[in-house]
């Protein structure tokens, strides 16, 4: 039985269900067609003959009910199954007129033919026409049998052609339920019919999302293990030099304030890994619209209080004056107060931070510029708990920022100043339809 959630069902109901419609039609026109034409032919027929005796002189058309196709009265060879007489019609314009009969079984069409100079009368000539409605049922007997035909032979053609259609999808859905974490493949567009493409080439964008999520995850495993685990044997250590003999109450306090920093240090960390999970459940935020510009105006304000703090300053370079578009907020949030905190930590006192946004046909771009000790563009600025300079942190600021920016579908990059030193982060945000 044929499935409404099938598409291949469907496919096939709405194929065969519309070519026999069509198969229908045509045939029901076609026999239309050939019974107007046969009769027709008939008419035309019975009115040439009637035209031609109407004309004639030969005497035996005066006498009422004698058939003149005897071939004792004329030379001409005529049908047997044709019956000519004279008529006297008075209610009868003097026009050709038809009308059908049945009799006995058998059915006959009759024309009458005004005579030329004899009011009234009429050329009567009937033809029996049984065989000709014979004829016509063989036609449409077998014009059923042959739709009857075609559609068997399209339900086939539909199964054939369905299956076709939906092997690429088939084909999909195998491998994409072999894939799990461990086995992770991208799928071969160039077998695929051009239909497909937009389908395979989304799905090889998420398996390359859920790689980069995997192997990140992996190494975030890694390197919060390795990273919570150095520490508390550097604690324990000192807990133990401490131990092996008695010391002044000093020593104990040192060792125990040494420990608490290093405890303080693990929370930041701990903190930044929840900040994490925190961060995957706000990609499942409904994205809303927003005007950039007002968002960004909003962030500045907020950062230009933490620069101060810091005896820094914040440069506002913003355009163009509204630029809505559908995004997460929480998740833009968290990419520009990673630049700016980062910007804020390395530019020295004094110094400035410009904040600049403009718009091309790239797209809407967000630079934040500082004067720090700049980058070093060799190495892998986004994998978590690396860190650069002198400055102390977790070091997964930047891989949040990666995260974060992959998940809105942003592009977000790091590189040196060509004109001074410090460095330039940069958020683009793509070009979409619905931005406005």
């Amino acid at each position: 039985m044929l499935s409404q959630k099938s598409i291949r069902d469907s496919f096939i109901l709405q194929l065969v269900s519309a070519s026999a419609t069509l198969i229908v039609i045509f045939s029901v026109i076609l026999y239309n067609y050939i019974k107007i034409s046969i009769f027709e032919d008939i008419i035309q027929e019975l009115t040439k003959q009637a035209h031609i005796i109407a004309t004639s002189r030969v005497s035996s058309i005066e006498r009422m009910g004698i058939n003149i196709f005897d071939p004792s009265l004329s030379s001409i060879n005529r049908p047997s199954d044709v019956q000519v007489t004279i008529a006297i019609r008075v209610n009868q314009p003097d026009v050709p007129t038809f009308e059908q009969s049945e009799q006995n079984g058998e059915n006959f069409l009759t024309i009458f033919y005004p005579l030329e100079k004899r009011q009234h009368h009429f050329i009567s000539i009937t033809k029996n026409i049984s065989n000709t409605y014979v004829l016509l049922d063989k036609i449409l007997k077998n014009i059923l049998i042959i739709n009857l035909t075609a559609i068997f032979l399209i339900l086939f053609y539909a199964l054939f052609l369905s299956r076709m259609l939906v092997l690429p999808i088939r084909s999909l859905t195998s491998k994409l339920a072999s894939m799990n974490e461990n086995f992770l493949q991208k799928i071969n567009t160039q077998k695929l019919p051009n239909e497909f493409l937009p389908l395979g080439n989304s799905i090889n964008k998420l398996v390359e999302r859920i790689q980069i999520f995997v192997n990140s995850q992996k190494e975030l495993f890694i390197g919060a293990a390795h990273e919570l685990k150095t520490p508390l044997a550097v604690m324990k250590t000192k807990n133990e030099v401490t131990l092996l003999k008695p010391r002044e109450n000093e020593k104990y306090i040192e060792t125990l304030k040494s420990n608490n920093q290093t405890i303080n240090d693990m929370n930041k960390m701990i903190s930044n890994i929840l900040e994490i999970g925190r961060q995957e459940g706000a990609q499942f935020e409904k994205p809303v619209e927003i005007d950039l510009i007002s968002f960004l105006k909003e962030q500045i304000t907020n950062y230009t209080i933490l620069a101060k703090m810091e005896e820094k300053e914040i440069v506002e370079e913003i355009s163009p004056e509204q630029y809505k578009i559908l995004t997460q907020p929480t998740l833009l949030m968290h990419i520009l107060q990673n630049f700016v905190q980062n910007a804020v930590k390395f530019t020295p006192k004094g110094g400035k931070i410009t904040i600049r946004s403009y718009l091309n046909k790239d797209g809407f771009f967000v630079h934040v510029i500082d004067e720090g000790i700049g980058i070093d563009e060799n190495k892998d600025l986004f994998a978590p708990f690396k860190r650069y300079g002198n400055q102390t942190g977790a070091g997964l600021g930047l891989f949040l920022a990666k995260n974060a920016a992959d998940a809105i579908g942003a592009r977000i990059s790091l590189k040196n100043r060509d004109d001074a030193q410090g460095t330039i982060a940069t958020l683009l945000l793509p070009l979409r339809k619905h931005a406005l």
